[in-house]
């Protein structure tokens, strides 16, 4: 029993050790954590996974206990747009299911998978370290269960606690240690086949040891050349199943969210270009004239309905995503202001209402007050158009998505699926513009394709991320890839095609952002 240690005892650091070298792969503590906490069947909080190192007649079973990692540094708490994930005072990681929103952007930003949503009650959860009975003073209930004491609890600020002499004299690994979290869960002899989640072959088929992997687990292609371990041959025998948190509703999410952005800043730039054109005089720069009057219909009705159109279909997209989609609004009454997932909503919420404005002026004929828009609407629209890129790098877990060029790469696909939407109205309404759209469309794509070319060509710092590319580019996505590669490549030969680009552009691009956004999350890691 713990006799001290109340919740918000900031003189606390709870930390917690599994000796490998003692378990035995019951899974005591698997069913304890799940009848302690209630957790329901297909998800656990804890479970033991089982890897085969070597070769019969020299073979052993190597076992790692798995859970929350109680990070210093949780990813999870940065990205969790309502604090329903946080940090206590004693530094254990809880949740708070009364505010989770379900948007499982603390399960894309959790490096070694401990999160899962609980098909019950529909909110994320995960390890807190039985924080309910520490704070009783009693220790959690898979540290009472163990048979062979190897999981231990303690204080690390207390010199004579046994965690703190194991992890400060003896040696200890986590998983994971480049993500730079600051994990709390220490092991003693654990084998690296266990603790590298690509160190050891997924059994052919997905056939495990007494587990069934769901459709949506992640498991490696058994054709992937990349995924091997070279320092001994392993094979992971038990293991459960790990979702993919972001379905297809994220991959059409980034695309009309896209539209929603590049309508505005096409429809600006041609404006722009409209000005400069008037102030040349009689220098012909473009043949059939202008590309855009502030009076035409294209930018004082297309513009803002056509943006606001697939502004609303994102927004939609967002909501239906959530878990708890009637709690949507949580984002908005308790931000919290770390989170890309805030910031992404009070975004489209102004560029909402400089859409609203700019609709609402063309009733009063007001173009002066759309021409005061434009400053701001083209900053919101840009950050509309860049804010993912940085909502998948919070995503910690996903190196693939670790690209700085990611939000330049997004304002470019930006551009030419706004050109792209555009170009049908433009031809019906106002054709000096089609000239220009054409030309937007071909170096947009072009530009694209080239950053895509570089994503798969270049060298990859991690074999995660090597992984990802192959799976997006050989393995399971390959055909949304080069499908969406090949009509976007179409696409930029847009003055030859005419209007016939239109739908080999939008389409092409979204088929690559299905390929993009699922490949970043194929890729296992507990």
């Amino acid at each position: 029993m713990i006799e001290q240690f109340a919740r918000g005892d900031s003189e606390v650091k709870w930390a917690k050790v599994i000796d490998q070298t003692r378990c035995i792969g019951c899974h005591a503590c698997t069913t304890a954590c799940k009848s302690e906490n209630l957790v329901p069947l297909g998800v656990t909080r804890t479970y033991v996974k089982h890897v085969d190192v070597g070769k019969f007649p020299q073979a052993r079973r190597a076992h790692q206990v798995t859970r929350c990692n109680q990070c210093a540094h949780a990813p999870c708490v940065a990205a969790c747009p309502t604090t329903a994930m946080f940090k206590r005072a004693d530094g254990i990681v809880d949740f708070d299911k009364s505010i989770c929103i379900g948007c499982k952007a603390c399960m894309a930003a959790c490096p070694y998978d401990a999160i899962f949503i609980n098909p019950e009650d529909h909110s994320a959860e995960k390890c807190n370290f039985c924080a309910h009975r520490i704070d009783m003073g009693l220790e959690p209930a898979c540290v009472v269960v163990c048979p062979v004491e190897a999981i231990l609890v303690g204080d690390m600020n207390d010199a004579d606690s046994k965690v703190a002499r194991i992890v400060n004299r003896e040696p200890v690994s986590v998983r994971r240690p480049e993500k730079e979290t600051l994990p709390k869960l220490f092991y003693k002899g654990a084998h690296q086949a266990t603790l590298d989640p690509l160190a050891a072959r997924r059994p052919e088929s997905g056939l495990y040891m007494w587990s069934e992997q769901g459709q949506n687990a992640e498991t490696i292609a058994s054709g992937n050349p990349l995924f091997n371990n070279s320092s001994a041959a392993a094979l992971l025998s038990y293991d459960v199943p790990h979702a993919i948190p972001w379905d297809w509703r994220v991959s059409l999410y980034t695309w009309t969210k896209g539209i929603a952005a590049g309508v505005y800043l096409v429809a600006t730039l041609l404006l722009l270009l409209s000005t400069i054109y008037s102030r040349m005089g009689s220098l012909d720069l473009i043949a059939l004239g202008p590309p855009l009057n502030t009076e035409g219909l294209l930018w004082q009705w297309v513009t803002p309905i056509l943006s606001g159109a697939f502004l609303a279909i994102t927004g939609g997209l967002l909501i239906w995503d959530l878990e708890h989609p009637a709690r949507f609004y949580m984002i908005f009454t308790r931000p919290h202001w770390r989170s890309w997932l805030v910031k992404g909503a009070f975004i489209i919420a102004a560029y909402s209402i400089i859409l609203a404005l700019h609709f609402f002026s063309s009733f009063l004929k007001n173009t002066q007050l759309q021409l005061w828009l434009i400053a701001p609407g083209v900053l919101v629209a840009i950050l509309t158009a860049v804010y993912t890129a940085y909502l998948f790098a919070q995503a910690k877990a996903r190196d693939m998505w670790q690209n700085p060029l990611l939000p330049v790469h997004l304002l470019i696909q930006s551009l030419l699926v706004g050109s792209a939407a555009l170009l049908p109205f433009a031809f019906w309404l106002e054709r000096p513009a089609l000239t220009l759209l054409f030309w937007i469309l071909g170096v947009t794509g072009v530009l694209h394709l080239l950053m895509v070319a570089g994503e798969i060509t270049l060298t990859h710092p991690t074999a995660h991320a090597r992984l990802a590319v192959w799976e997006m580019t050989r393995g399971r996505y390959k055909a949304f890839f080069w499908v969406g590669n090949l009509l976007t490549l179409i696409g930029c030969f847009a003055p030859w095609l005419g209007l016939g680009a239109v739908p080999f552009a939008l389409v092409g691009l979204l088929l690559y952002e299905h390929a993009y956004v699922q490949s970043g999350q194929s890729v296992p890691l507990a």
